[in-house]
């Protein structure tokens, strides 16, 4: 069954479920286009995802997509984080502000969250996906049971496998282009595999389709991993510039600017590898000589305050941008838009 059967959609083209970048606009904009509209569930709890699922069913009938994080859940410090807030102090102190008194688990692993479980239970998406990792299996049977399309990430032919054994249905193969946080399911065993090898490993080497997801910005980027076998695109970076995104302008336009033009990863600002846009976020916070990073997400706690304190001054430079290779070929326009364009694109060249 080629993949849009499977999920229902008309177009090949997933909106990548990005975490404070996707709104219900965007991806009910994306859904009603034909293609898989995404929220991403890994920042919120049962209600709020909820609430965020009947703000997106409110926009489009169409088939959605729910990502869900799959991480092993942090395990606290104190006297790494202690320190870790001591190494930013002289950040926040540039903008008139202190550290936080303590830091912790911003972000609850659907790994120990059963009622997320029970709510994706009822509301029955489409599509769920995972990143980071794998759900217990007896979980992953239930929303099987439940006629809910599955979907996980993979980053190398390991975590492809593993994917298949558990019975999910389409593997989302991450190259090291993508911005944001890839979907490593062990951060000290990133194979770091660009999405062109990466495709190609994933397709001869499991049986499952594969959705290709990586510095993909337009249709001759599609037509490029389908003749590699993939079967779909996953997008992100391509979809921030959209109008239906949370991202705002000195962002969108960072993009398409010098900036964009050169992208690195670090795991300084969250406590895991993330691909973003330069600045002061990246070159200061993890510095040569800062101390033991706290676990994912317990990190990110504390640089999301220090984002909140250097806007508060009205500085920019601290604002968290993931953002993958493909930046420099981001366009601005309505996301059904996009999709329309992505599909001429790929017909062009067919």
């Amino acid at each position: 069954m080629r993949i849009t059967e499977l999920l229902g959609i008309q177009h090949p083209i997933i909106q990548a479920p990005m975490v404070g970048v996707s709104t219900p606009a965007l991806a009910a904009a994306v859904s009603n286009a034909g293609g898989l509209g995404s929220i991403g569930l890994g920042a919120s709890n049962p209600e709020q995802a909820r609430c965020l699922f009947e703000q997106t069913r409110a926009l489009t009938d169409k088939p959605l997509n729910l990502n869900l994080f799959c991480h092993r859940p942090a395990v606290a410090d104190t006297a790494r984080e202690a320190a870790w807030l001591e190494h930013l102090r002289p950040l926040f102190e540039e903008f008139g502000a202190q550290p936080p008194e303590r830091i912790g688990e911003i972000y609850r692993s659907f790994l120990a969250d059963p009622q997320m479980l029970e709510f994706l239970l009822d509301a029955q998406p489409a599509v769920v996906s995972f990143h980071f990792g794998l759900p217990p299996q007896a979980w992953i049977e239930r929303l099987k049971a439940a006629g809910i399309r599955l979907l996980a990430t993979a980053t190398c032919l390991d975590e492809g496998r593993a994917i298949e054994a558990a019975g999910i249905d389409a593997i989302v193969a991450q190259g090291y282009e993508a911005g944001g946080h890839r979907g490593v399911f062990d951060p000290e065993k990133d194979a770091r595999i660009g999405t062109f090898a990466l495709v190609r490993t994933l397709v001869k080497g499991t049986g499952v389709p594969v959705i290709a997801a990586g510095g993909i910005m337009d249709g001759q980027g599609m037509r490029a991993v389908f003749e590699l076998g993939a079967q779909a695109v996953q997008m992100g970076t391509a979809f921030i510039s959209a109008n239906e995104s949370s991202a705002n302008a000195a962002f969108k336009a960072a993009l398409r600017g010098e900036r964009g033009e050169r992208t690195e990863v670090t795991a300084a600002i969250s406590g895991r590898a993330a691909r973003g846009l330069v600045n002061r976020l990246f070159t200061a916070v993890g510095c040569a000589g800062a101390p033991s990073l706290p676990d994912y997400p317990i990190a990110y706690d504390a640089a999301k305050a220090l984002t909140a304190a250097a806007a508060a001054r009205g500085n920019a430079d601290f604002a968290v941008q993931w953002a993958g290779q493909g930046a420099p070929l981001s366009r601005e326009m309505p996301a059904a838009e996009l999709v329309a364009t992505l599909m001429r694109e790929l017909r062009a060249g067919a």
